[in-house]
């Protein structure tokens, strides 16, 4: 599943593509991706132009004239490509597609056909969608704050991977970035969360800013068929330290990297520098 940095990945590359331009037809072939169905995004959306694209955690939110906006995620597989014409063939796994006045046509991918697309009234994405109502704060210093980190930790016995990885205490972070992030604050994935003292909750507090904030800047993680809106792939995966390095020795140690499953997750760390601290067997609320 695209996480964080390849979401705002695709938001910078889409934004450029598409702002501007009109839409004067839509169609699709998996009419249950659009909720509301075709005719009803036929009748809100023809005519109307995007005004630009912004993201809230692993959301997309295209912005159209007329107070209107797509939120659409797109959960596993879901990509976005622009067309120069829109007489361009088909190519697979090709879902949905928006015609432009131009010729050109933003068309969606998805081959497992898990992504979602809703229209909303702008400003009301928060009531409206119960993902978003419920999600946290963006990874960056100005809104994800270590005191509510430290709260939120408090508050669960469950794994610290687990509770990381829930988007109400801090959007965006899923399994690569859980895994590299506890790597690099020296953290067990299965230690629970409220036996993190001072020191390690700091440390994971600020590795999450800094991680996410580099994986952007190199454009996401092409780990499996992440490309973005222009068709390129990310630059962060010749980063990872421990995600899918199963067997391959620390960087920092040298011990094989292990891989096991926390909370259904496969889940990547170092036995040498990741030591679990607590005396919590019970990593259950």
């Amino acid at each position: 599943m695209p996480e964080l940095p390849e979401v705002e990945t695709v938001r910078r590359t889409l934004s450029g593509l598409i702002t501007g331009k009109q839409i004067v037809a839509i169609g699709t072939d998996w009419e249950k991706i659009m909720n509301g169905g075709l005719q009803y995004f036929q009748d809100q959306l023809i005519g109307h132009r995007f005004t630009g694209v912004d993201r809230r955690g692993k959301y997309l939110l295209l912005r159209l004239d007329g107070d209107l906006t797509i939120v659409s995620h797109l959960r596993m597989e879901g990509k976005y490509a622009l067309m120069v014409n829109k007489d361009m063939p088909y190519v697979r796994f090709q879902h949905v597609w928006f015609t432009f006045s131009d010729d050109s046509e933003l068309r969606y991918f998805d081959s497992r056909k898990f992504g979602r697309m809703t229209i909303v009234k702008t400003g009301t994405e928060m009531q409206a969608i119960g993902g978003l109502s419920k999600i946290g704060p963006e990874p960056v210093a100005s809104d994800f704050l270590v005191a509510d980190f430290t709260k939120k930790l408090a508050r669960h016995k469950k794994a610290i991977k687990t509770v990381i990885l829930d988007q109400s205490v801090v959007a965006g972070v899923g399994n690569i970035y859980a895994d590299e992030t506890l790597w690099l604050s020296r953290i067990h994935p299965e230690q629970a969360a409220n036996s993190l003292d001072v020191a390690q909750i700091q440390r994971l507090h600020d590795n999450i800013i800094d991680e996410l904030a580099e994986a952007i800047r190199l454009k996401g993680t092409t780990v499996h068929s992440f490309v973005d809106a222009e068709g390129e792939s990310g630059g962060f995966q010749d980063k990872l330290q421990v995600y899918g390095r199963k067997g391959e020795p620390c960087s920092r140690c040298g011990t094989p990297i292990v891989k096991i499953k926390v909370g259904g997750r496969g889940t990547h760390f170092c036995p040498h520098c990741q030591v679990r601290t607590d005396l919590a067997a019970d990593s259950e609320d």
